[in-house]
């Protein structure tokens, strides 16, 4: 009997080699053995073993076999590289949040439609080990309330990056996104945002601190707090309880669960490896995965919300 035939792996390039990419995608390509990094670029940045280049047109003429490209810069400047990424004919795998705007995201999509190439909006946080079983629980049971608390030290997550601050930074959005990625699996319904109070520093334009009230389409009260100026101990949790009575916690961003007080899980955070595990399936079968809700939740609360100055951020 034949076997099977050995499939080559998913050469990729990377545009941006930041924190994002040394701390996640390097690692997480490099222990794919379905996947191949050729290189990176930047023009600043140059991590120990990756072949880099000051610019992605450089990058890529210097390796025409690169298939894919992951872009992890800041958003605002992500529509742009995918443009040039998707008219070179190469698959595209979008770091969150996809882009600075959803009719920026809405765009990359429709032109990876019409090239033929996959598109990745890479909502990490769903792959957190307790995000399943947390939908299944939801499934199984009509809910009564559900409340996200995530809450981080900007100044040690993101140190000397002034772009996250900026318009199209997002600000607590930025981590904030993570949550509304696993509100959004977790929850079979559509989320609606309601009121949300937007504190911007007065020398910043993105929230550094939201309160948020939203619900589902059936009624269901979702309320968010976010801050990215909490010490200590980080929170990333969300908590729901159902119309019985029975609680479930969501913890450490969707490594931790506990039901009715009893942990059910405790696991460490490999987002990424199934991460990109799934671009690797979908580029093979020719598929995309361009799901904008997460985005699109928290562009209605800048839309809707309320922005109200805050003290001046200094780092």
């Amino acid at each position: 009997m034949f076997g099977k035939k050995k499939v080559k792996p998913l050469k990729i390039g990377l545009v941006g080699l930041g924190k994002i990419a040394v701390d996640q995608h390097i690692p997480s390509i490099r222990a794919n053995p379905a996947l191949e990094l050729v290189a990176g670029c930047s023009p600043n940045a140059r991590p120990e073993g990756v072949t880099a280049y000051d610019s992605l047109e450089e990058m890529l003429a210097a390796h025409p076999e690169i298939e894919a490209v992951a872009i992890c810069t800041p958003p605002q400047i992500r529509h742009k590289i995918a443009r040039q990424v998707i008219a070179a004919g190469k698959h595209v795998f979008l770091e969150k949040p996809p882009a600075a705007t959803l009719g920026e995201a809405e765009a990359i999509a429709d032109l990876a439609r019409a090239k033929g190439v996959t598109v990745l909006a890479s909502w990490h946080s769903r792959y957190a080990p307790a995000v399943e079983t947390t939908r299944q629980w939801i499934a199984g049971r009509k809910i009564k309330s559900i409340h996200v608390v995530w809450k981080e030290n900007v100044r040690q997550w993101h140190p000397g990056q002034k772009w996250i601050f900026e318009a199209g930074g997002m600000g607590v959005f930025d981590p904030g996104i993570n949550s509304l990625s696993i509100l959004t699996r977790i929850v079979p319904e559509k989320v609606i945002v309601k009121k949300a109070d937007l504190h911007i520093p007065v020398n910043c334009e993105a929230p550094i601190q939201v309160e948020m009230d939203m619900a589902t389409e059936s009624g269901v009260a979702i309320r968010a707090d976010y801050d990215f100026l909490q010490t200590g101990i980080q929170t990333w949790s969300i908590f729901v309880e159902s119309e019985k009575g029975e609680k479930l916690e969501l913890s450490m961003g969707g490594t931790g669960l506990a039901i009715d007080g009893k942990e059910i899980m405790k696991e460490k955070e490999a987002e990424y490896p199934g991460l990109y595990a799934h671009f690797e399936k979908l580029v093979r079968a020719g598929q995309s995965d361009a799901d904008f809700s997460p985005l699109r939740i928290v562009a209605d609360a800048m839309l809707l919300g309320k922005r109200i100055d805050a003290p001046e951020y200094i780092e």
